[in-house]
C-alpha cells in the first residue's frame, strides 16, 4: 500500500505550477525528496519511524512527478533546490533534508545556497558531479532520452529500468511501487516533463557548490549501485568534499532507503538525534553542530 495515500496531500504554489507534498508528525522539520522518476512513497520505510521518533516529516514530489503539476519547463538540481528552500520557508525551518539520487544533489545545492535553512543532510546514493562525456556520447545520451521517454513505451521503459537499478536486495513492495510509477507516468504531460528533466539535468551545478556546504551529512551508498563506476571510490570522494560520515551498503543498488531499511532507518534516526537540541524541540544552532569524520567509512 502507498503509505502517502492515507495522508492529506498539500500543494506549494511556485508561480508556474504547484508541487504536491505531505506533512506528518510534530517536532523539528525533516524534509524528504525522491530522485528522478520516483514517487513520495519511496520513503515508506523511513516515514513511520521518523514521525514516531518525534519529528515533523514533509515529503515533496519533484516537478512533474507524483501529484505535482506538469506545467514546469525548468527542471534540475538548482530548480529543485529552490523548491526545497521554498517549502522549508513555508513550513518553518530549518530542516534536515533527506534526498535520494538527484534529490540528494538538490538537497546539497540548497544547503550551499542557504546554510541557515538546512540543519543537516541525509544523502542516499547522491549524484554530486557530472560524468565527463565526449561530444558523441552526449549526443547519443540525448537521443536515448528523447526516444526512451516518449509515448507509448516511455512509462514501461522507465519502470523496468527503475526496477533494474535495485541491484542486490529488493524491497518486498518493489513490484507495487514500480506499478505506481508506471501508472503515474501514463498521466497526461508526465513523460514530457520527465524527458525535459532528463535533458536538462546537469550535476556540475552542485559540484561547484560543495565547498560552501556547512551542514553535516550522513551518506549511504549501495555497493552495487550501477550509477557509479566505483561506488566505494565515489563514497570516498563524497567524504573528502563534505563534512560527512558515510556507509557503504553491501547488496544494495541505487535505492538504499527501500533496499536496506535495516541500516538506513536506524542510521538516519541516530543522525537526526545527534542534531537535535537538548530539549528536543528544535535543531541545534549552526555554530553548535558537530559531526565526526572517521578516517575510513564503514563497509
Amino acid at each position: 500500500m502507498n503509505t502517502n495515500q492515507a495522508t492529506e496531500v498539500r500543494y506549494l504554489d511556485r508561480g508556474v505550477g504547484r508541487l504536491s507534498y505531505t506533512v506528518e508528525g510534530e517536532g523539528p522539520l525533516v524534509l524528504a525528496v525522491p530522485g528522478m522518476g520516483d514517487l513520495r512513497s519511496t520513503y515508506r520505510e523511513l516515514a513511520g519511524p521518523i514521525v514516531r521518533a518525534g519529528y515533523r516529516l514533509a515529503v515533496l514530489d519533484l516537478r512533474g512527478h507524483g501529484g505535482s503539476d506538469t506545467s514546469f519547463r525548468v527542471h534540475g538540481d538548482s530548480a529543485t533546490g529552490k523548491d526545497l528552500l521554498a517549502l522549508i520557508a513555508t513550513l518553518g525551518g530549518p530542516a534536515v533534508v533527506v534526498g535520494n539520487s538527484m534529490g540528494a544533489a538538490a538537497a546539497v545545492w540548497a544547503a550551499a545556497e542557504k546554510p541557515d535553512a538546512v540543519a543537516g543532510l541525509v544523502l542516499l546514493s547522491p549524484l554530486l558531479r557530472e560524468i565527463p562525456r565526449s561530444r558523441m556520447s552526449a549526443w547519443l545520451t540525448e537521443l536515448l532520452y528523447r526516444t526512451a521517454f516518449a509515448r507509448p513505451w516511455g512509462a514501461v521503459f522507465w519502470s523496468r529500468f527503475y526496477a533494474s537499478l535495485n541491484r542486490g536486495k529488493r524491497a518486498p513492495w518493489l513490484a507495487e511501487h514500480v506499478a505506481d510509477i508506471r501508472s503515474n507516468l501514463k498521466e497526461p504531460g508526465r513523460l514530457r516533463s520527465f524527458r525535459e528533466l532528463a535533458l536538462q539535468l546537469d550535476h556540475s551545478v552542485v559540484e561547484a557548490r560543495l565547498g560552501a556546504v556547512q551542514a553535516p551529512a550522513s551518506i549511504f551508498v549501495g555497493a552495487e549501485d550501477p550509477d557509479y563506476k566505483d561506488p566505494k571510490a565515489e563514497l570516498a570522494w563524497f567524504l573528502e568534499q563534505l563534512p560527512a560520515t558515510g556507509r557503504l551498503l553491501e547488496r544494495v543498488g541505487h535505492y538504499p532507503q527501500s533496499q536496506c531499511p535495516e541500516a538506513v532507518v536506524p542510521g538516519t534516526l541516530d543522525f537526526l538525534a545527534s542534531l537535535r537540541s537538548q530539549d528536543g524541540s528544535a535543531w541545534v544552532e549552526g555554530q553548535d553542530r558537530h559531526t565526526s569524520k572517521p578516517a575510513e567509512f564503514r563497509g
